[in-house]
């Protein structure tokens, strides 16, 4: 029992800024879905966008499995940013996930250094747009997004985080293994929930419409 009150503990850190910005997404997204008919695609995008980065969001605070140094495993909070980018292409889903790890910073913010900033948070995130340009195969866009992701997170864990590593080990082996031991479970989540014929068929069907 303890162990399904911690999956869910990290709702207690949602800051109220945090939330302020979740809401507005949503009630933006309600109304430029009511008032879509004139400017149908750009207006569907930006309705998608918010809806997808508020679910990405709330996701993010359901900890799986936790890292002692940062990084969980979720259920699929990436999902919902690599169906965006699959249906609206690399540009629209790389500034949608941007937006993303900016909201992770506001709320949960571990910076050391400006460049590790933009690693960690707008750079890592928007990487997962890059599911966009396999707009025919998407579990391969997921494959691509989750890895774009892995790189800039391991760049920064070779040059910002390399004291971490234990005495005798490359910083580029830890931060390779540290990063891989829950990002790979994270996409193997996403992986398996977007092989869902239900869904799958879903997300085929709002692409269409996109």
């Amino acid at each position: 029992m303890s162990y399904f009150a911690s999956i869910f503990k990290d709702f207690e850190k949602i800051k109220w800024y945090s939330l302020t910005i979740v809401i507005v997404l949503i009630f933006i997204s309600i109304f430029l879905y009511l008032a879509q008919k004139r400017q149908k695609f750009s207006t569907k995008a930006l309705v998608y966008g918010g809806v997808v980065i508020a679910l990405s969001f709330i996701l993010s605070f359901i900890k799986l499995y936790r890292m002692p140094q940062g990084g969980s495993i979720t259920p699929a909070s990436m999902l919902p940013l690599f169906a965006y980018a699959y249906m609206f292409g690399p540009f629209a889903g790389i500034v949608a996930g941007m937006a993303y790890g900016i909201l992770q910073l506001i709320q949960d913010p571990y910076v050391v250094h400006w460049a590790q900033l933009l690693l960690d948070y707008p750079l890592a995130f928007g990487a997962l747009g890059f599911a966009g340009f396999f707009r025919k195969n998407l579990p391969l866009g997921i494959l691509a997004g989750g890895f774009g992701r892995f790189v800039f997170h391991f760049i920064s864990g070779v040059v910002f985080f390399a004291s971490y590593a234990p005495k005798g080990t490359s910083p580029v082996v830890y931060s390779a293994i540290y990063n891989a031991t829950y990002l790979g479970p994270d996409l193997a989540v996403c992986l398996i929930i977007a092989f869902i014929p239900g869904l799958r068929s879903a997300i085929d069907r709002l692409k269409s419409q996109a």
